[in-house]
């Protein structure tokens, strides 16, 4: 695990692509990162054996399983995907050492350890964590629900660290004062050791807050309305080891649905568990993407042209984000790029990061006709195919943007080439040598130090 995550941080590496060439095959989806990042943290709340199926081999997943490790947690790697932590001994000295303070840094995920230390021993410090730079993204709903749950917070701010401890956590009533899944989720690992009973308005109900849930409950905590925005815990005094399996990566599958559209593809993405994707793939078919289901694959065929769909009255149809049950934030930049060779026009609103449409003048250097209105919304007039996009060099400036880059390299004619690419190794497994299955001409080369 170390030389892994040092090997990818101390090189600077690129992919070339030569696109235009239509793909083949079956691909299988990775384990969901989002997922990995809450499920991993919950191992620090139980002294006995955690065994986890299905982790993706990423960069931000090694790093947070280095920080694991650092703190004292028994780590077994079983096989590539599979893990067993048990945490009877956590290392409160390395907790606080420059060292980790500094691996910390480099992953927004890092945030989630404090709800598990809190609950588990009573105080956490953690520096403010890194990740990608679409907007801002605020740490209030977190710190809020620690306060109510009991917990005493102050933020170094000149040395930008958060310290929070509590004698006793006791259970509240919390409304979070916005939804989010990192904050629901820190916030739950908290209440499930708190003494008595919490329960969670506006909480996200994502299907990786699901999945931490279940998770919890097989470990013996009392959680109830798994799936809602209100959640009541009635808090226990420890928690018992687990085996947990991580769903497949919706934003993976929502990836590969665009990327085939785009590059006039026929693929098979295996074992989607569809009924976790809610409005996902109705979104897609809003592009006029077909999709065939058979049990847990999707089937993506050859288009020639794709049409996007118009609202009732015949106005420019328009997608926007949304907390679950609404679209996926982490798609809209799949949806955009795969709109720029449709038939027809769409209006892209990002209304939760006012940062993440900034990429689009890579791809209208590519040829795309994108009018970028403002940082929330951009308008898309697809080409039909009439005018592919061309390679340029580009690099990638997050990881969602990154792989759209990334899909737009492959359908353009010519060679692009594509920097910065640790920022895609952070969230998409071996995602080259997974193209290269499908017949994509993509390698990654050295760009030096």
């Amino acid at each position: 695990m170390q030389s892994v995550v040092n090997s990818a941080t101390m090189t600077s590496e690129a992919f070339v692509v030569r696109g235009g060439k239509p793909l083949s095959g079956t691909i299988t989806p990775q384990g969901a990162k989002n997922e990995a990042l809450q499920v991993l943290c919950a191992v620090l709340l139980t002294e006995e054996e955690v065994e986890i199926h299905n982790i993706p081999d990423i960069l931000d997943v090694q790093r947070l399983i280095q920080l694991i490790d650092g703190l004292g947690v028994e780590v077994e790697q079983i096989d590539k995907n599979t893990y067993r932590f048990c945490a009877r001994h956590i290392d409160l000295d390395y907790f606080g050492s420059p060292e980790f303070q500094k691996h910390a840094k480099k992953i927004r995920g890092s945030v989630m350890l404090i709800g598990a230390l809190l609950a588990r021993l009573k105080k956490a410090f953690l520096p403010k964590p890194g990740g990608d730079k679409i907007g801002r993204r605020r740490l209030d709903a977190h710190f809020l629900g620690f306060r109510q749950l009991g917990a005493e917070f102050k933020y170094d701010e000149e040395n930008g660290q958060f310290f929070i401890e509590a004698e006793k956590l006791r259970g509240a009533n919390i409304w979070m004062d916005e939804i989010s899944v990192t904050g629901t989720a820190n916030v739950l690992m908290g209440a499930v050791l708190a003494e008595g009973d919490t329960t969670i308005y506006n909480a996200a109900c994502e299907p990786y807050v699901q999945q931490l849930c279940r998770m919890l409950n097989s470990m013996g905590a009392r959680i109830e309305g798994v799936g809602s925005n209100l959640l009541r815990i009635q808090g226990v005094t420890s928690l018992k080891g687990c085996f947990h399996r991580i769903l497949p990566d919706m934003i993976e599958i929502g990836s590969f649905i665009g990327m085939a559209a785009l590059t006039q593809s026929h693929i098979r993405i295996k074992d989607c568990q569809i009924e976790q994707l809610g409005i996902i793939p109705r979104v897609f078919s809003k592009l006029g993407i077909k999709m065939e289901f058979d049990n847990d694959d999707i089937i993506i065929p050859e288009q020639d042209v794709y049409e996007i769909q118009t609202f009732i009255d015949g106005s420019i149809m328009t997608i926007y984000d949304a907390p679950w049950p609404g679209f996926t934030p982490d798609l809209m930049s799949i949806v955009l790029v795969a709109a720029t060779q449709a038939k027809g026009s769409v209006l892209i609103h990002q209304k939760m990061f006012e940062s993440r449409l900034f990429f689009v003048d890579k791809l209208i250097d590519m040829g795309a006709q994108i009018i970028l209105c403002d940082p929330h919304r951009a308008t898309v007039i697809g080409l039909e195919r009439k005018y592919p996009l061309r390679g340029i060099e580009m690099t990638s400036p997050d990881i969602r943007a990154g792989v759209a880059l990334l899909i737009a390299a492959l359908s353009a004619k010519g060679k692009s080439t594509i920097y910065n690419i640790q920022q895609i190794d952070r969230g998409y497994e071996d995602i080259d040598g997974r193209l290269k299955s499908l017949g994509a001409d993509i390698s990654r080369i050295q760009v030096g130090l």
